[in-house]
């Protein structure tokens, strides 16, 4: 990704990432902001691209598609190549490619000596669970939860 685009994407990935916290962990606005504020400068010091983060652009026929970001991290006690975000443009959807972005990125973490990669995925996006799932992915944990509506004074 070059800089210009990385400017672009940086802060739309935070909000994003604040927006799915907000939506699908039900942490209150305010701290979730705050959560990916704090996140986003721990993993990209100065909002300038680092060394331990791979961010590219998805590109089809020379136009851009879409975005991935990898990173090396620690694993279940291993080091292993962590998928934080992988999106195809909505307008592009259904058009294989985040299957070829996949099969790309297995081509090059293999040629590179990776021995696995991870991602998570939102329990509600059964599309990208469906991908991955064709892709070789095999689930690991289900994080669960309850919500109670707010207690109601008399």
């Amino acid at each position: 990704m070059r800089d210009d685009e990385f400017a672009d994407w940086l802060p739309l990935m935070r909000d994003r990432y604040a927006e799915d916290m907000i939506g699908h962990a039900a942490l209150p606005p305010e701290r979730a902001r705050s959560k990916a504020v704090d996140d986003v400068e721990r993993l990209f010091p100065g909002g300038e691209p680092s060394p331990d983060q791979l961010v590219f652009v998805i590109e089809a026929d020379g136009e851009p598609v879409g975005n991935l970001w990898l990173a090396d991290r620690d694993d279940s006690f291993q080091r292993a190549v962590f998928v934080y975000d992988i999106r195809v443009d909505e307008s592009q959807r259904g058009k294989g490619y985040g299957r070829a972005t996949l099969a790309r990125v297995d081509e090059q973490l293999k040629s590179m000596g990776a021995r696995s990669v991870s991602l998570n995925v939102m329990g509600h996006n059964h599309r990208a669970r469906a991908l991955y799932e064709k892709h070789g992915f095999r689930v690991t944990g289900i994080g669960m939860r309850k919500v109670f509506a707010a207690r109601q004074e008399p």
